[in-house]
């Protein structure tokens, strides 16, 4: 299933291969983590806002996909609001970004890991 920097999906009755680059894993990743309330940033990122303006392969720093035993493991660097409930945010962290690349893409996630990189002060 894994194509060094992506992963082919395998289903009968398609016409070809479809392959999702690794790229494109973490980008939905990413988009998915920032969307929960209480997370500020990716680390070695830039916000949501930015995107538009830079392009999407920015938005993939601070996201590493790996695949162990056809399944997608995620790791995320996150920088959450100060004052949040680290547990809970990081718990719905991996709850979004698990479903949303199982809905995208038809993978199946093994493991969302969350490393809380840093907290964002109101000042920022």
């Amino acid at each position: 299933m894994e194509n060094r920097n992506g992963y082919k999906i395998k289903e009968k009755g398609i016409h070809g291969d479809v392959k999702i680059a690794d790229d494109v894993i973490a980008i939905i990743a990413a988009l998915a983590a920032t969307e929960v309330s209480g997370v500020a940033r990716m680390c070695g990122n830039i916000t949501n806002e930015l995107v538009s303006k830079l392009g999407m392969q920015k938005l993939s720093k601070g996201v590493r996909v790996k695949i162990d035993n056809d399944r997608i493991i995620v790791d995320l660097a996150l920088e959450l609001e100060y004052g949040v409930n680290i547990p809970k945010v990081s718990s719905k962290v991996q709850e979004r970004v698990k479903t949303a690349i199982e809905n995208m893409t038809g993978l199946e996630v093994g493991e969302v890991n969350v490393r809380i990189a840093g907290v964002a002060m109101d000042d920022e």
